[in-house]
């Protein structure tokens, strides 16, 4: 079957990103044919200009719709699609020149209904964007479920950088209304329904990810409320190691009191972890600024994540109140 692409790309008050991601298609080294879907989901700031500006280089479709949600924004655009098979970018991504290419020769070769492509961080990123690229994708910090080679079981691909064929979409729904967690949600309903997924390590995006430590600190928070709710929508794929920021962060305080006691053995196990941490960070980047912020991003990104974590644990598995109700930021309501 000869897979015809279409990348759908849903934006909420992001001109400039859209104008970053769109410079990038038009650099795409690449003989193949695809399409562009903007959906905008009702932002206040206009993404439409910029489109407009591109589409005597792009074959580019532009719609606006009231906001519900980044999962029912790529859902409009995939129904609105002209292509048998989707491409899911976030609007803070850059493609580098071989993208497509290297997508079309993975599936070419070896084709499933779904995909996921890693992140990095381009060289022109801040010190701080990617002290936090290299938090969220070692796998010392994630165990890879981002996009590593070695990743700890199936790969649940990530809607930053996911594909999905049109088979797929019409028999799954497509994506679910909470978010985040709407893309490992609507993996797992994929494989219940007897589809596979992949990653294709080479399918590499630049993504901006959060650029203050307040984004970035709520951003893995609501990670970490979201996990046991999908835990709890799909309790075979619970794992001990979804525990570990939590852990992590508790055995961490209970270090530092424990060195008030003259037990230094329990820290100091933790200085060789972040050291570790340091000379991995320095090694990727090249970058002693980079190296020395990998530390507090990865000691926010466990302590964001760990205490949303427990705190969603107690609310949707102990006292079992409904995680709709409990997180109404979680989920929107689609139109």
């Amino acid at each position: 079957m000869a897979l015809y692409y279409s990348f759908i790309i849903p934006v909420y008050n992001r001109p400039d990103e859209t104008q970053e991601l769109l410079t990038s298609f038009v650099n795409l080294n690449t003989n193949l044919e695809y399409e562009i879907v903007i959906v905008e989901d009702g932002s206040d700031l206009s993404s439409g200009p910029i489109v407009d500006s591109f589409k005597d280089r792009l074959n580019i479709s532009y719609y606006y719709k009231g906001n519900s949600g980044p999962g029912d924004s790529r859902n409009y655009g995939m129904q609105n699609a002209k292509g048998n098979y989707f491409i899911i970018l976030d609007s803070d991504c850059v493609l580098p020149s071989n993208y497509l290419n290297e997508v079309d020769t993975s599936l070419s070769a070896d084709f499933v209904d779904c995909f996921g492509g890693p992140d990095a961080a381009d060289q022109s990123f801040t010190n701080l964007q990617k002290a936090i690229n290299f938090s969220m994708t070692s796998f010392i910090t994630t165990g890879g479920i981002r996009g590593n080679k070695h990743q700890i079981g199936k790969f649940q691909p990530r809607s930053f950088n996911m594909g999905l064929s049109k088979r797929a979409f019409e028999a799954s729904k497509g994506f679910g209304t909470i978010h985040p967690g709407e893309d490992p949600d609507l993996s797992i309903r994929l494989w219940n329904l007897g589809f596979k997924t992949k990653l294709i390590p080479e399918a590499i995006v630049y993504h901006k990810r959060r650029i203050s430590w307040s984004k970035f600190y709520k951003q893995v928070y609501k990670f970490g409320l979201v996990r046991p709710i999908l835990n709890l929508w799909h309790p075979q794929t619970a794992k001990l190691t979804y525990w570990f920021p939590f852990l992590f962060s508790m055995g961490f305080i209970v270090s530092i009191i424990a060195g008030f006691f003259q037990f230094n053995w329990f820290f100091i196990c933790y200085m060789l972890y972040f050291l570790l941490a340091f000379l991995l960070a320095l090694s990727t980047n090249r970058n002693l600024t980079v190296a020395f912020l990998a530390i507090p991003a990865i000691i926010i990104q466990f302590f964001g994540y760990g205490y949303g974590f427990i705190s969603s644990y107690f609310t949707v598995h102990l006292i079992k109140k409904q995680a709709e109700k409990a997180y109404p930021e979680l989920f929107f309501k689609r139109l």
